[in-house]
């Protein structure tokens, strides 16, 4: 099964470099921010992670001066004034989340860990959907520079015993190392756990469990691709080295507080005859635009919302039962028959941009910058395993898990890690 081990996490000195508030300090993942977001970041604290994760470029930059090299120097100077401290004993990390969807409270708690690298399809870490083949060259620039793992990948295990769950919810009963609360009311909390009885309890569960990479498949790519680097630098040792490891947040989908949300389709090219095409497999219902589309189709299977325009949706409804010739596991898939009997099949429909935000879609299509716009159900975290178990991978983009992580909560910096 996976290895999972404690390590040497590096943290901010709260106190020294803010105001005891985490919200001066993290950041969130590099991949959503925006150049507005990251200016702010710059101007709430020079120790802001952002300046090290996702630096500004500058026109001046060159080989020897660019934001990777800044990020290290920032790092080196940070870790020598003592603005990040390291760990003594290795451990783990509890992370809580607060959030809410839909104005329903909840909970999201996990932990930070090293796992060892194995390659896809070989081991027990399993992906879950195609990426798209987007250049991983910043991040591995980055990892290069720094020789370090800002940001953690964010995993899934399944265990009913719920012993690591137990022991996070009595951790989280206690005052937080760090707490900072985002823009939409969400709030992290991070705790270090270093007692030796707390520490096994966690190695020991997760010691016979597979690993779901939930969201970060690219930063698990890019970590394999330096290790390769390594290797062929340093050559193959009988003993683990840290860059053999990358750091990784853990949660149980067996507890409660993991969400799944979808993410919608917009479409470039739709065929004139579209609705005949699609009646041959879809019932299909007219539909005011006043009518809420999401709330229609919420908890149906095979359901989904087709915008083109207009003061009406249409919901289309699957008479079949899955597609003939796709896996079992992935014929009844809501992505799977979006992807293989709608666009491939019955709408040739190749370029497809997406989009989270219901009216944002409805406007794309309004706006005449796309032809048609699919909406459809979040896939179910059982689902996921499934898929990745069978060796399989969904269409692109299939989830979305939320919340997000905070980029700084915990830096895992490759001399000081074991």
């Amino acid at each position: 099964m996976a290895e999972v081990v404690p390590f040497k996490g590096v943290l901010f000195n709260v106190l020294k470099v803010s105001k005891g508030s985490g919200e001066e300090l993290l950041a969130p993942p590099y991949d959503i921010i925006s150049p507005e977001k990251r200016h702010q970041l710059y101007e709430k604290s020079p120790y802001n992670i952002v300046r090290v994760d996702f630096g500004i470029k500058t026109s001046g930059d060159d080989e020897q001066d660019n934001r990777y090299s800044r990020a290290k120097a920032l790092l080196d100077t940070w870790l020598k004034e003592q603005a990040l401290v390291t760990n003594r004993t290795p451990g783990y990390f509890a992370y809580e989340i607060t959030y809410a969807v839909d104005g329903k409270a909840l909970t999201l708690r996990g932990f930070l860990g090293l796992v060892r690298l194995e390659p896809f399809g070989k081991g027990n870490i399993h992906p879950h959907e195609y990426t798209h083949s987007k250049p991983k060259k910043d991040r591995l620039e980055l990892m290069r520079a720094c020789e370090a793992n800002i940001s953690p990948i964010f995993s899934i295990y399944n265990s009913p015993e719920k012993k690591a769950s137990s022991l996070l919810a009595d951790v989280a009963g206690t005052k937080p190392y760090i707490e900072a609360a985002e823009d939409n009311g969400s709030i992290h909390r991070l705790w270090p756990i270093e007692d030796r009885v707390s520490v096994d309890t966690i190695t020991l569960e997760l010691a016979d469990k597979a690993v779901f990479i939930a969201d970060g498949h690219h930063r698990y790519e890019t970590a394999l691709e330096y290790q390769k680097e390594m290797r062929k630098k340093e050559g193959i040792s009988d003993k683990p080295k840290p860059y053999d490891y990358v750091l990784m947040f853990f949660a149980n989908m067996a507890d409660e507080g993991l969400t799944i949300l979808p993410t919608h389709r917009l479409a470039k090219d739709l065929p004139g005859d579209a609705l005949d095409l699609l009646s041959t497999d879809f019932d299909i219902e007219k539909m005011d635009l006043k009518t809420d589309i999401t709330g229609t189709i919420a908890g149906k299977r095979d359901v989904y919302g087709f915008y083109t325009g207009g003061e009406t949706w249409y919901c289309l409804s699957y008479k079949g039962e899955g597609i003939h010739g796709v896996p079992p596991v992935l014929k009844d898939l809501d992505v799977t028959v979006l992807h293989d009997l709608i666009f491939k099949q019955l709408l040739d429909i190749e370029n497809v941009s997406y989009e989270m935000d219901v009216q944002k879609c409805l406007q794309a299509v309004q706006s005449g910058e796309f032809r048609a716009a699919f909406f459809l159900n979040p896939t179910g975290v059982y689902d996921v395993e499934r898929v990745a178990l069978a060796s399989l991978r969904m269409p692109p983009k299939s989830t979305y898990f939320y919340p997000k992580l905070m980029t700084g909560m915990v830096l895992n910096i490759f001399k000081n890690s074991l």
